[in-house]
């Protein structure tokens, strides 16, 4: 069959999916599961023969719109904190995994792009972190101990502080993306540049590894987390920009919706990046390497196998229900 013919085909019944999912009318959790067993015939039919098609794409995103709304509807209890991170999440983070991928390169460009300032411009570092932090560090570095920084105030003083202050950044690079994802853009360089700069300043003095030990303990899961904030920012961009087969307006609000959760699974993250920065690094510079990489490797691997590896395993077992 013609795409356009099964297209046709298909038309009215997808029409009355989409009001089943974004409409008002309500379906019980058969009803649902109904569709979505539909549904995943016409995505496997779509995929087998217009793999390359926009096709599959609408279809997919469907298919995982009704299965949200199947586990929101269900009859049983369940708790709706662990569903949110244990499906509706990972479920979206599969869904805009393309938004990822493009916030990853754009992370990795812009920390080289940082590195390459600090190395051809002298100057460069002192624009970017001011004149004070750079003094204070240096001295540091003299000193023997470059990460004093983070053993200033008390313990719990610096991780509410921190905290805050990383939620703030946090929500700057998200709700900045209502300006069609370009405020999101500059926040996210803001940082990437100053993150390049501030580890080439300790690889020039020649502590990069002490820097390593002590600004990665928290940074693998605060900077990650911001490039997944960045992930939602672009997604609630594109879907002002972008809004496909929708209205501006409705492609908004799903925009919003879908990208407000991933930005919300964040925050267990930067909290425990503020405990980390607050706690423990403090403590680098005394602590055995094998320790601190530890922490390093292990709070990296958390973090990277919930967004990079977790969400496929639970789209592959939602589509073989």
């Amino acid at each position: 069959m013609r795409e356009v013919a099964f297209i046709k085909q298909n038309k009215e019944k997808w029409l009355e999916f989409e009001l089943a999912i974004f409409g008002k009318a309500k379906k019980n959790p058969d009803e649902l599961a109904n569709l979505y067993i539909q549904m995943m015939n016409d995505l496997s039919y779509a995929q087998t023969y217009y793999p390359k098609s926009k096709t599959v794409v609408y279809l997919n995103h469907l298919a995982s719109q009704i299965y949200q709304k199947i586990y929101k509807t269900k009859r049983t209890e369940k708790n709706k904190f662990l569903e949110f991170f244990k499906t509706d999440v990972p479920l979206l983070v599969y869904e805009y995994k393309r938004y990822l991928m493009y916030a990853f390169i754009l992370f990795f460009a812009t920390v080289a792009m940082g590195v390459v300032s600090a190395r051809y411009d002298p100057n460069f570092i002192r624009l970017i972190l001011g004149d004070g932090y750079v003094n204070m560090t240096l001295e540091n570095i003299k000193k023997g101990d470059p990460m004093a920084v983070y053993g200033s105030g008390t313990n719990w003083g610096s991780f509410i502080g921190i905290t805050m202050n990383n939620l703030y950044v946090g929500a700057r690079c998200y709700i900045y993306g209502i300006f069609g994802g370009m405020g999101t853009f500059y926040i996210f360089l803001q940082n990437s540049l100053m993150l390049g700069a501030f580890q080439y300043m300790f690889y020039e003095q020649g502590v990069f590894w002490k820097s390593v030990r002590g600004i990665w303990i928290h940074g693998a899961m605060e900077i990650f987390g911001i490039v997944i904030e960045t992930t939602a920012g672009f997604i609630l961009g594109a879907s002002i920009l972008f809004p496909k087969t929708y209205s501006r307006i409705n492609s908004f609000k799903m925009g919003f919706k879908n990208s407000f959760k991933i930005f919300l699974s964040t925050f267990p993250f930067t909290v425990s990046a503020g405990f980390l920065e607050g706690f423990i690094t403090r403590y680098s510079i005394d602590m055995p390497n094998w320790l601190s990489s530890f922490i390093i490797l292990f709070t990296l691997g958390i973090i990277s196998f919930y967004y990079l590896v977790y969400p496929f395993i639970v789209h592959k077992k939602t589509t073989s229900i």
